[in-house]
């Protein structure tokens, strides 16, 4: 005999495996194809499974008195962290955490997106899975924030039901009638045709974020550009080093490079060149600040080292 505590119908792992075992199961809350709790001397009789709410329930607490085995459900890891978010903001909790708004958390969820990426870059996946932790924070902290506002508010349920809504709405070809999608360049190329008519935007630029690193910016308009046929010629021609990166990164990012994430991979690695060329001037018994041109290309690491 087992009971298992269940929350709006969800098993675990455990608890599938004893249902799937037993020879009748029955529930005290609704659960489609199930049938109601018997008499008690019929839980008791055979390798029985009791749904259940509570463990006060009647016909619970009688199979738990006969010795019963009990299988409790955990809230879902997701669940608990919006709960915890709930706490936080609630009377009593962080004060700190009470009296942020949207806008003075823009930092923080700049900061850990930029640490999310060096996760990813570094392949550390501890690190990643941290990361990945602590931007999930940034989403459940808007959405509370975004609960108390008085005039239009919504929680992480809303914004859960959006995205899942655009995922649906933007695959046609997996969850309607739509012809399938064989390539992922075909699938990016529908995804931006949908979102166009989805949207309603009367430009090409609409929607772009301003406000992203200039390098990323100017790809992103490159790309956007040249899906609606802008020939390269019409980039800024001038010589200032602004045009002329901005065309870099634009005619790149149409290349399908990604301009962001090369350069930054180049910036990575003159780093690393930085702090050998440091280390080899220190174990020659030299400060690297003492160093002139000629010096810093003395033990500067050779190409590929």
């Amino acid at each position: 005999m087992t009971v298992v505590l269940t929350r709006d119908g969800v098993l675990s792992a455990e608890a599938l495996a004893a249902v799937r075992a037993a020879d009748a199961v029955y529930s005290t809350v609704p659960v489609d194809g199930l049938e109601p709790a018997p008499n008690v001397d019929k839980l008791l009789t055979g390798s029985v499974v009791l749904l259940t709410a509570s463990v006060t329930d009647p016909s619970a607490a009688a199979m738990i008195a006969a010795g019963s085995r009990v299988i409790d459900v955990p809230k879902p890891p997701l669940v608990e962290a919006v709960a915890v978010m709930d706490r936080l903001r609630s009377p009593g909790g962080c004060p700190w955490d009470a009296v942020q708004t949207h806008e003075s958390l823009r930092q923080y969820l700049v900061e850990e997106t930029y640490e999310l990426l060096d996760a990813i870059e570094t392949g550390d996946r501890a690190a990643l899975r941290e990361e990945l932790g602590d931007v999930l924070l940034q989403v459940l902290f808007h959405a509370r924030v975004a609960a108390e506002d008085p005039a239009d508010p919504f929680d992480v349920d809303d914004v859960a039901r959006d995205l899942v809504g655009k995922l649906v709405g933007r695959h046609p070809n997996v969850f309607a009638d739509a012809d399938r999608v064989h390539t992922a360049e075909h699938q990016e190329l529908k995804w931006e045709e949908l979102k166009q008519a989805e949207k309603r935007r009367q430009s090409i630029v609409d929607g772009v974020a301003l406000g992203q690193p200039a390098v990323a910016l100017a790809g992103k308009l490159g790309q956007r550009s040249g899906r609606a046929g802008v020939p390269l010629d019409l980039f800024p021609g001038g010589t200032s080093a602004a045009e002329q990166l901005f065309r870099v990164a634009a005619t790149a990012r149409r290349a399908g490079v990604d301009p962001e994430g090369e350069l930054r991979a180049v910036a990575k690695a003159f780093v690393a060149d930085l702090r050998a060329a440091e280390d080899a001037a220190r174990a020659a018994g030299v400060e690297p600040s003492a160093l002139e041109a000629d010096g810093w290309r003395r033990f500067w690491p050779a190409p590929g080292s």
